[in-house]
């Protein structure tokens, strides 16, 4: 059994672990990881999963970058152990996040991942919106929080931190 609950800053170096255990070594080398550098994750959607003795299982994280000079959360990276995969945690990471996105006001989501798995969600391929390279563009995927939120939004994803 698995409580969700907010990550905690004294939780980074445990959920990066996390994260280094679940991807590939050159993680960090990942576009996505470029339009992160620098800009602090809304704190509000980075939410881990903790087994009864406190042991974190899953995390995910969210960013705020830019889409053609619109706001977007970047979901990711979001990560279960081994031990735990397979116990519906990362689904209920996500579940729980795009909920709390919606209540914050947010109005769309963008993902570089595999969409058969991010579409249970509601993720569909985003057409015009363009990640740095180099990323697949059959991988960059959105999610609506509000009806029409992503009409008329494309163009480059950019960092936060980046004019528009």
């Amino acid at each position: 059994m698995f409580t969700l609950s907010d990550e905690r800053p004294d939780d980074w170096w445990e959920v990066e672990a996390l994260y280094d255990t679940c991807f590939a070594p050159g993680r960090t080398l990942l576009s996505s990881y470029r339009l992160r550098e620098g800009v602090a994750p809304v704190a509000a959607l980075c939410r881990v999963a903790r087994d009864p003795q406190g042991m974190i299982g899953g995390a995910i994280r969210y960013w705020p970058v830019r889409v053609g000079g619109a706001r977007a959360l970047l979901l990711g990276p979001v990560a279960v152990h081994p031990t735990a995969q397979g116990e519906g945690l990362g689904a209920a990471l996500i579940r729980d996040t795009l909920a709390r996105a919606e209540e914050l006001g947010e109005d769309r989501v963008l993902l570089v991942g595999d969409a058969p798995y991010y579409a249970r969600f509601g993720f569909e391929r985003l057409d015009g919106v363009v990640m740095p390279p180099p990323t697949n563009p059959d991988r960059v995927l959105g999610f609506a929080l509000r009806p029409g939120a992503w009409d008329g939004v494309t163009g480059e994803v950019t960092s936060w931190q980046q004019e528009a």
